[in-house]
């Protein structure tokens, strides 16, 4: 009887090192999620500036104002004459 006793309390014993080894693994697997969830959100909130920024530029850059000048300084393309001008109707 003693040693059917022994042999239970050893075996809750390893058990209850199991759960302790397996609740310290399961808090450190958290731990590290948690500062690679944090990484991953500070580098979508650093694209969303870089995103904000670039559709600032795009729409600098394609500004009709800014097109036009561009067209007549570097193309030296002009308005047509009124005369040149067909208005086509449907």
């Amino acid at each position: 009887m003693k040693l059917l006793a022994a042999l239970a309390f050893a075996a809750l014993l390893v058990a209850d090192l199991v759960s302790a080894i397996g609740v310290v693994w399961a808090r450190h697997e958290s731990r590290v999620l948690f500062v690679e969830l944090t990484r991953l959100q500070n580098t979508r909130d650093e694209l969303n500036v870089d995103f904000g920024r670039l559709e600032l530029e795009q729409a600098t850059w394609a500004d009709p104002g800014r097109i036009e000048q561009m067209a007549r300084s570097q193309l030296g393309m002009v308005n047509p004459p009124p005369e040149d001008v067909e208005l086509i109707q449907r």
